[in-house]
């Protein structure tokens, strides 16, 4: 006589790591599909944030309302009407990313989580350790009762870091884990030329910053900088769609119009 038993299957998780012509290449296992589509307008959140802070404090300097000038930089505008403006935008990028929680690499410049974390808190210690006033008289403390001057250059330093690790996402974190059609051809327009060139752009911008080279030029390349950002993330979010042309282009997926 024979007893019939019932096992219990335990499905594990695991990543598939593809080899393309002797090289390893990178794969995550992709979240569940409502996991998808909230980690997408969490990226078109942070993407336009990014976008919308120089644009903003720019437009409602035009406004005789609010009684601001252009300023030089992006910094500068903490000390006017626009404060506000500035720091909850800042604030709103810090813990959107804070918030948002990617994979985890051994490496750490590939390593989602450590740098979105890492990004999230330099953008809150940009909006909460403002660089010195022009005028001393401007001078507005916030978490620290100091006019030490190193507490100006913690405010370039917390900006630096926040710029290299936008640029070390875009380049060494958003191009991992495609699942794309071999069968496509590559665009120029693929999603890992568009990350690429938003982190080397972010690089670029950031390192003329320094340099002088016409009246608001600072500015400029700041509001730049975020730009290529705010792109970078937006694409990630795939914030264009990805059916029919937009998906073979830019993401290499066929994907049906529904």
């Amino acid at each position: 006589m024979q007893t019939s038993s019932s096992k219990k299957t335990t499905l594990i998780p695991v990543t598939i790591v593809t080899t393309i012509k002797g090289s390893k290449r990178e794969s995550r296992p992709s979240p569940p599909p409502d996991d998808v589509f909230t980690y997408r307008r969490l990226r078109r959140v942070i993407g336009i944030l990014g976008i919308s802070l120089p644009i903003g404090l720019v437009f409602f300097s035009l406004i005789p309302f609010f009684n601001t000038h252009v300023q030089p930089t992006i910094s500068n505008y903490y000390y006017t009407r626009l404060r506000e403006i500035f720091t909850g935008i800042l604030c709103g990028v810090g813990l959107f990313m804070i918030c948002y929680k990617g994979h985890n690499n051994p490496k750490l410049w590939k390593n989602d989580n450590f740098l979105t974390n890492l990004a999230g808190i330099m953008a809150l210690g940009v909006a909460l350790f403002p660089m010195p006033p022009l005028n001393q008289d401007q001078k507005i403390f916030t978490l620290v009762f100091s006019d030490a001057a190193w507490l100006g250059w913690l405010h370039y330093s917390f900006a630096a870091v926040l710029f290299i690790s936008f640029s070390i996402l875009a380049i060494n974190v958003f191009t991992l884990g495609q699942n794309d059609d071999p069968s496509l051809p590559k665009s120029w327009m693929n999603e890992n030329n568009i990350y690429r060139f938003c982190g080397y752009s972010i690089l670029f911008f950031i390192a003329m910053v320094p340099i002088n080279l016409f009246g608001y030029s600072t500015i400029v390349f700041e509001a730049l900088s975020l730009f290529a950002f705010g792109t970078a993330w937006l694409i990630k979010g795939r914030i264009l769609g990805d059916k029919g042309k937009i998906g073979e282009k830019i993401y290499k997926e066929r994907n049906a119009k529904i």
